[in-house]
């Protein structure tokens, strides 16, 4: 993404969404928040993302997370789509209107300022369209995580949604969690730890794998929570 880095804080920016003009750091507010991108309005992939992102929607509330998504089309396009989308992903909700808001940034300028734009994808005019794009933030307005798909390729909404406990344990306590770690598992004790101050921080026990090298830095210990 050029521009944007781990750690920097991210672009306030004032935009038209579903639910009314926003500014995105107000929106936020302490919240944790994941600003999204897609495509196309009225396409297939797109529909079964915004699909599941809307049904994992209360898991997401219940870490503190804001969600916002974007693409380049118009509000109402925004507004006819939604209905589309509930109806194929036969997401509950108590109107005809998606649990999150769709930014309308039909002028690329978002998509340009955030390094959005797919230049391999492109609309019937010949001009690129957003790329999917994911935006972690944390309640300090900073960048957590980046991730950016092409068009072709639908994003695992569930593994968002790991990635983000991930963040949020990994940023209470001095832990790093390992490849395909799920929550209340296993995690890793980081080798900046060391070992005496390993031992009085996670009292359930630090687990160290032996290994050829003979070093000793693949250390486990139980879910820093349920040591408390």
């Amino acid at each position: 993404m050029p521009g944007l880095l781990l750690g920097d804080v991210f672009p306030d920016f004032e935009a038209q969404t579903t639910t009314g003009q926003i500014k995105l750091h107000e929106f936020l507010g302490d919240s944790w928040g994941i600003l999204f991108s897609h495509p196309r309005d009225y396409t297939p992939v797109c529909t079964t993302e915004l699909g599941q992102a809307a049904r994992l929607h209360r898991e997401f509330s219940k870490r503190g997370v804001k969600i916002i998504a974007l693409s380049i089309d118009c509000l109402g396009d925004h507004h006819g789509w939604a209905k589309d989308i509930l109806a194929y992903n036969c997401v509950d909700t108590e109107c005809c209107s998606l649990p999150f808001p769709i930014i309308a940034d039909s002028k690329r300028d978002l998509a340009v300022a955030l390094g959005m734009l797919d230049p391999d994808e492109k609309d019937k005019d010949g001009m690129p369209v957003t790329a999917r794009c994911v935006f972690i933030i944390g309640p300090d307005k900073r960048l957590k995580l980046s991730m950016l798909y092409p068009a072709t390729t639908g994003r695992n909404f569930d593994e968002i949604l790991r990635v983000v406990d991930s963040l949020q344990l990994t940023a209470r306590k001095r832990v790093a969690t390992p490849a395909d770690w799920k929550p209340g598992e296993c995690v890793m004790v980081p080798p900046s730890i060391p070992e005496e101050e390993a031992a009085s921080l996670f009292p359930a026990g630090v687990y160290t794998k032996d290994l050829p090298s003979g070093r000793k830095y693949l250390r486990y210990t139980p879910h820093p929570e349920a040591q408390q």
